[in-house]
């Protein structure tokens, strides 16, 4: 089914307020949820809100801890997101940033024990909306297999890299492995199979059933039990198709979050009472180098002729970022899509927390 942007965003903030959050941390994680699902990124939506209502009764997400400043320079921030939702301390990382940015040029966080933040992109726009380049990244859960390796080690590690550009900003979102988990959850709830190499068992045989892959990256992510298997890197199964470099850009992840942070690498969050996933945020004032306006035309002229090359009948040539803002623009017309596994999840948060579930619109509301 279709619902409003803002019925899902209400709905959202009511939920998040019954849960401890702050009127103001609810509105930022309604809003990522949102933006997600707007951008068809459906995997960071609000399919995330059972997982997000789970970890709040475990106590792996403490929704009225405060963010902690452990370190500070003029163009740097060491931050403590204190056990609470890892937007929540991104946010404030990245706006932090971007007001040093504008003063000095460049500048960079780091956040540790912290939570999923949802997509790496939303932090990244915050930049690029102001002028500035941004890169996001995140460690995550055990879910990935190094090249060869037949035991899950690393996160799926988004990166995330935005650049001022016209009609919108250049934005590049996406895992450091083949697919994030939160697309096999999708693909697990719709009852509909894995369509490429994408997870591979304890034998590192590919495996197509997307319910069987959940089921096992469930043990992986969230239990010290380690049956095997997992989703692959870029690169897909074989070396020969240099896997290997898919391996390293999950490595780069890796140090920059739970090593430069001194938190947990993805290996060691599924462990009792170290769910902490770090974050690294980095700006940069394109101003530096030249006139903002001028490089934004340049920029904007290359996209532009790579989406009038040659290419294949029936197919089009698209930039990251041009299918998101497509979706966006369509979606805040016709409603966002909610998948029949997520209603009814959807319908038991709202029980709980005594707050009305959003129903399949009519959506004359955006005309009004």
């Amino acid at each position: 089914m279709r619902i409003s942007s803002s019925a899902e965003k209400t709905f959202l903030e009511k939920v998040f307020a019954t849960d401890g959050f702050s009127e103001h941390d609810g509105a930022l994680l309604a809003d990522t949820l949102v933006d997600a699902d707007l951008r068809g990124i459906s995997s960071h939506g609000i399919q995330r809100l059972a997982w997000y209502t789970s970890m709040i009764k475990e106590h792996i997400i403490e929704p009225k801890n405060k963010v902690k400043v452990l370190k500070e320079t003029p163009t740097s921030l060491l931050i403590d997101a204190n056990k609470n939702m890892g937007q929540i301390a991104s946010a404030f990382a990245m706006n932090s940033l971007i007001d040093k940015t504008k003063k000095l040029g460049i500048s960079l966080a780091v956040i540790r024990n912290s939570n999923h933040f949802g997509t790496a992109g939303y932090y990244a726009r915050l930049a690029a909306n102001q002028g500035l380049i941004g890169i996001a990244l995140t460690n995550t859960r055990p879910l990935v297999v190094p090249t060869n390796a037949t035991e899950a080690f690393l996160g799926s590690n988004a990166f995330a890299f935005t650049f001022p550009a016209d009609p919108h900003p250049f934005v590049f979102d996406g895992a450091t492995s083949i697919v994030s988990s939160g697309k096999i959850q999708v693909l697990a709830k719709n009852n509909q199979p894995i369509p490429g190499d994408w997870a591979v068992d304890d034998q590192r045989h590919v495996v197509t059933d997307a319910q069987k892959v959940e089921d096992n990256l469930a043990k992986v992510a969230f239990t010290e039990d380690e049956p095997g298997g997992g989703v692959l890197t870029l690169g897909g199964l074989l070396e020969q198709n240099s896997n290997y470099k898919g391996f390293g850009n999950s490595l780069v992840v890796e140090l920059l979050t739970g090593i430069l942070a001194q938190g947990s690498i993805s290996a060691d969050t599924n462990k009792p009472g170290r769910h902490d996933f770090s974050q690294f945020f980095l700006t940069i004032n394109p101003a530096l180098f030249g006139e903002l306006d001028d490089l934004k035309q340049r920029a904007t002229k290359m996209f532009d002729r790579i989406r009038h090359l040659k290419h294949v009948p029936g197919t089009h040539i698209m930039i990251p970022g041009d299918r998101e803002y497509k979706h966006y623009d369509e979606n805040l017309k016709q409603g966002v899509v909610i998948d029949d596994k997520t209603a009814q999840e959807l319908e038991t948060i709202g029980k709980q927390a005594g707050v009305v579930v959003p129903q399949q619109s009519n959506f004359d509301w955006y005309l009004h």
